[in-house]
Parts: C-alpha cells; structure tokens; sequence
C-alpha cells in the first residue's frame, strides 16, 4: 500500500510523519510519499525523507494514489474536492465540531480516523495525540505569557528593591494546564489552579501549586480529560471563586473545553475589569469560543490594558517536537490500521471504532451521531 503525507494548511508548521517515522513504515512494506516541503516549516526537509526511504511526490498524484492519506487537518480546497471516493484519512479532524465537513465525507464514501477521537484508555496511551500536542502547548502558553508580561515571573531581592513573585492562575488541570504548573513554577511564579475535578488535587499539589476547590461539581470522569456542564449553583460558586483568583493573578491560562460544545466563559467581562492593567491571559480554548467574554481566536486583543491571546494551536509553535511525538502516536496507530504491508483496519477493536468518523457512506462514531451527524 502507498501512504500518501500531505502539505498541510496555511498557519499550521507541523507534518503527519517524520523521517524516522517514515523509515519504520518502510520496513513495514508500506510505500511512503511525501508532498514537496511537506515537512519544512518543522525542519525535515525533503532530503531527510528521501534518505529515509521516501518519494517526493506532487499533492495531485498522493491524492489520487495513495491509500491512505495523511494530514493533520482535512486537505483544504481545491484538493479537498478533488479526493476520489473510497479513500482512507487520517489526522487530527475535529469530528465534534465539525459537522458540515463529516457529513461531506460520509456522502463521498470517505473514511477518516480522527486520532482526537481515539478513547482515552490506558492501552491507547501511546497513540494519545491530545496529551502529546496539550503538553506541548501548556509548555508553550506560560513561556508565551512570560515573554508578553511587563514583569518577571520569580522573585528578586536586589540593593534597588524586592521584586514580588508572578501570580500566575491557571483553569483546568487536564494534560495542558499540568505541564503549565510545572513550567510557571520553574520559572519561579506562584500558582493556583481551578478544576472542577477533585481527583486532580494531588497531582497539582505535587508540582508545588495551590488546588482551589469548589464543592459540588458533577462527575467528570467520563468526559476524556474535558470539562463537563455544570449545575446553575456550582456555576455560581465557581464564579465567585475564580473571580477572587482572577483579580489577583498577573498571568492566567485558560484550557477548559467540553466536547461538542463551546467552550465555557470562566473569565467574565466583570472580572475582567477588576484585573490589574498588565495581566496577560492566555486562552487555549479559543478555537471552540473562549474560556474568556473577550477572547478572539488566533488574535491578541488588548482589553483595558489587560492582554488576552486567542491560541488553540499552540503546539504548532514547536513543530518539530510536536510533528516527532504526533508521528509516533500516528506510527503506533496505525499498527492497528495496516497489516503484512496492507491497509486493513480491524474494525472491531475498540481503538480503531472510536478513531473511525466515516466509513462506506455512514457517519459511525457514535459521539458524533449522538450531536446529530446523520448517516448518509
């Protein structure tokens, strides 16, 4: 079988597969081609896949060739319609918040794995593409935050003065907002951190951070590291608590997300107003709304002097690394995919059914079909 990697979109620097990655689906029998400059803007040139044991080929012939097609995001138009019926996708799609577009696939017979999708299982771990790319993009927020700050983030004791240490707040304490706990904290800031789950108290503790706690929150052990909907009184107190946290944090990073719906707003236009002048917010959940009233996605807006950056796609900011784990993941998942060289996914394995958006004219993910994703 022919594995086709694609170019991806303007804006996005990551590629779907890595030299090394590459050469180990080689060794599998499985012929791989890769579009020109596919991987530059994460640094693997065309050269490191064609010593890998890759083929250079334009996008037209992958598309039309190749049996399985790798890209992180749906190819854009005009490819996007230029896709034969039948093919086999594979990448980071969405499904939940994408409906018009999986229903499209659906009606053209396309089948499309979303890893996003993929069940959240201890055997899954390795192909787990949401934790890998989060952990790159809580890495990346709080070192974005402390670049935009007007102040430093550890304490100083100088003959000019003391400088106070940076109160750094963070909501959600999912696989991103962890790895900002550790970040801020070796960068010498002072955290608290917001999450509706309880359980997550001693891992945060662990890093040095202070767990603020509201009672009452519904069960979100079910949700895949996502927030739940909330009761109307756990919301009110959970607003009162973040707003006593928020009006005293320097930096805030937001990441909390709900599957399927926009994201919800943790950061009011009250509390917004009552944040010192110079505070930086930095929203991970902007693509799907804003965990802020004010965040714009992929836009920094300034907001009575408070700086409030709209970026949901962080990871793509360290490329190479998130292009070298997301490979990994990808390689690992498609162990269940292709078999003696190949394309036949077993499709009664519990991974390959939650990865599986589309197949032969139905939508078969049963969250998607759950929001309303008709079968075609």
């Amino acid at each position: 079988m022919i594995a086709g990697v694609l170019k991806e979109k303007t804006g996005e620097h990551r590629v779907s597969l890595v030299p090394e990655v590459v050469k180990q689906l080689i060794q599998q029998s499985v012929t791989v081609w890769v579009e020109p400059g596919a991987g530059a803007l994460a640094f693997y040139p065309d050269e490191a896949y064609t010593q890998a044991g890759a083929i250079i080929k334009p996008a037209a012939d992958i598309i039309q060739e190749a049996n399985l097609l790798l890209s992180m995001h749906l190819p854009a138009s005009p490819l996007w319609e230029t896709i034969p019926e039948g093919k086999m996708l594979a990448g980071i799609y969405q499904p939940l918040y994408n409906a018009g577009l999986i229903q499209e696939a659906a009606a053209r017979k396309l089948t499309l794995f979303s890893l996003d999708s993929i069940p959240r299982t201890t055997r899954a771990q390795s192909m787990d593409v949401l934790s890998s790319q989060a952990n790159i993009a809580g890495y990346k927020a709080v070192l974005l935050a402390a670049y935009t700050y007007s102040r430093y983030f550890p304490m100083f004791m100088t003959a000019a003065g003391s400088i106070a240490p940076a109160k750094v707040l963070i909501l959600g304490a999912g696989v991103a907002g962890l790895q900002a706990v550790a970040t801020a904290r070796r960068l010498g800031a002072v955290v608290e951190v917001f999450d509706t789950r309880p359980a997550v108290k001693e891992e945060v503790m662990s890093l040095g951070a202070r767990f603020v706690e509201v009672e009452g929150a519904a069960d979100a052990s079910a949700a895949g590291g996502y927030a739940v909907e909330q009761t109307p009184e756990y919301k009110q107190r959970q607003e009162a608590r973040i707003a006593e946290s928020a009006v005293k944090a320097d930096i805030v990073i937001t990441t909390a997300q709900i599957p399927g719906k926009k994201a919800p707003v943790l950061i009011t236009d009250a509390m917004l107003d009552k944040m010192r002048p110079g505070s930086v917010i930095v929203d991970l959940a902007a693509a799907t709304g804003g965990n802020t009233a004010q965040t714009q996605n992929d836009t920094t807006i300034q907001h009575n002097g408070i700086t409030i950056i709209g970026n949901s796609n962080l990871a793509a900011a360290m490329p190479a690394d998130a292009s070298k784990l997301y490979a990994r993941n990808m390689f690992n998942f498609l162990q269940l995919v292709i078999r003696n060289g190949q394309a036949t996914p077993d499709f009664e394995d519990d991974i390959v059914q939650g990865a599986c958006i589309t197949h032969n004219g139905a939508v078969t993910n049963e969250r998607v079909k759950a929001l309303g994703v008709a079968a075609v």
